[in-house]
């Protein structure tokens, strides 16, 4: 076989000088680093920078959803003492803020889906249990499709309907997957448990992968924000990118969906949180004195050498494709872990992280001999968070799919609405050209 593989190496080998000779955007980036305009959304607006004559000009991270500043929505609800995931829900499908009624009424649509339907559990999640929770999410959406009496339908409402199913379905089938797994896989008791359909989405889950389902206001307001957080981050992340090329092959609901979770799978995607929680973990047991900054720095330095963690030079969690002096989300996802840390008693790992936060960017900038701003993401704080929540690894990225699911639908029914095209974009061959030859005659 590793002939074979070596064979197959080989021929899919294509030359870098091929990219600049026809001038391919590699990664759908500009060579300044921008990104190739490739379609219109009015969901989700990332803001890291600004033009002038040619030149990338740095700003603090602006992100908007249906042109409402993240920062001011979560003042709102913040404000309110309310959880706002369920409030961005209904701005990201409609496009507009939902009054006191149609908010009411919405919770209420929501909650009334928030169960499996009848076997499916058993027959879907308990029969065929898988050890990654992203995968058994991808299979048991595309199982949502024979529960649907008119799955193929592709108007607006029908959609609506299907994406409102679920948005409620998704953290019930991650819980329930994850307890598949921990029985099966991990040989741990199982706790299934069933949705409130009086609580929220942060509230539910917290309860349903806990035993005792006992969890604090905090705690759940906490989960309610990250997932605030995550909801939307435009149509040009490959995720929803993944759903509008699929919506507009004019497929049906789950198998975009489904599409859209094998995206936020990878790790250079969703799984990136994933990445930091494991650099932190051989961070913390190699920095002997969590105070002493020089040997943070000389640790960061030996990362970036390739010396130390996993070898690759980088240093996760910090830099973003677009956000430039601050990842808005980073801001105030890092205000809450504060407070969640005092908590659960954890502030020395806290003061660590913003340690790592700052001395990691300086540490890159003096490595690279470099003075381009930059700034923690959102996966810098994200594990951390969730590691200080109890939530088990095995959960990270399959929230952050819980709480995208949002935005991935309101990218489906934007293209769908505003589509007619398929996406079609050109690949140059470059193949050089050879005859057919009989098979006896060939090496």
């Amino acid at each position: 076989m590793n002939k074979y593989v070596e064979t197959a190496i080989k021929n899919n080998q294509i030359s870098p000088e091929h990219y600049k000779k026809f001038n391919v955007k590699r990664g759908l980036r500009n060579e300044d680093g921008s990104g190739v305009l490739v379609g219109l959304t009015g969901i989700g607006d990332v803001h890291g920078y600004i033009m002038d004559e040619n030149e990338k000009i740095p700003v603090e991270g602006r992100l908007r959803y249906r042109g409402i500043d993240l920062r001011d929505i979560c003042e709102g609800f913040q404000s309110d003492g309310r959880y706002g995931y369920e409030e961005v829900i209904f701005l990201l499908l409609f496009g507009q803020l939902p009054n006191r009624k149609e908010f009411n009424y919405f919770f209420d649509m929501l909650g009334q889906y928030r169960a499996l339907p009848k076997g499916f559990t058993e027959d879907m999640i308990l029969n065929t249990p898988s050890n990654n929770i992203m995968n058994k999410l991808s299979r048991s959406v595309l199982a949502c499709y024979s529960f649907d009496d008119d799955p193929e339908d592709s108007s607006v409402g029908n959609i609506l309907k299907q994406s409102i199913a679920l948005i409620s379905r998704f953290p019930t089938i991650v819980a329930h997957a994850y307890q598949a797994k921990s029985h099966y896989y991990d040989h741990n008791s199982l706790h299934l448990h069933t949705p409130d359909p009086q609580l929220g989405t942060a509230e539910n889950f917290l309860s349903l992968i806990r035993p005792d389902q006992v969890y604090s206001k905090l705690e759940a307001e906490t989960l309610d924000l990250c997932m605030v957080l995550h909801a939307e981050h435009g149509g040009g992340n490959n995720s929803a990118f993944t759903i509008h090329v699929v919506s507009s092959a004019m497929t049906d609901t789950y198998s975009t969906i489904a599409a859209g979770i094998g995206s936020l799978k990878g790790d250079r995607h969703g799984g990136a949180n994933i990445k930091v929680h494991e650099m932190f973990v051989d961070i913390k047991e190699n920095v002997k004195d969590w105070s002493n900054e020089k040997e943070i720095k000389d640790y960061i330095i030996k990362i970036l050498n390739k010396e130390a963690y996993d070898k690759t030079g980088l240093l996760y969690g910090i830099g973003h494709a677009v956000y430039t002096i601050s990842d808005p989300r980073a801001v105030l996802l890092k205000k809450k872990a504060e407070q969640l840390a005092k908590e659960k008693g954890m502030l020395d790992e806290y003061h660590l992280y913003e340690a790592v936060e700052r001395l990691g960017i300086e540490a890159f900038q003096e490595y690279k001999n470099i003075d381009v701003p930059m700034s923690a993401n959102v996966d810098f704080y994200s594990g951390f968070v969730y590691r200080m929540l109890n939530i088990p690894t095995d959960l990270y990225t399959p929230l952050f799919a819980i709480a995208r699911i949002s935005g991935w639908c309101a990218h489906r029914i934007e293209e769908i609405v505003k589509g007619g095209k398929i996406m079609r974009p050109a690949f140059k061959a470059v193949a050089s050209r050879k005859s057919y030859l009989p098979i006896d005659e060939r090496e």
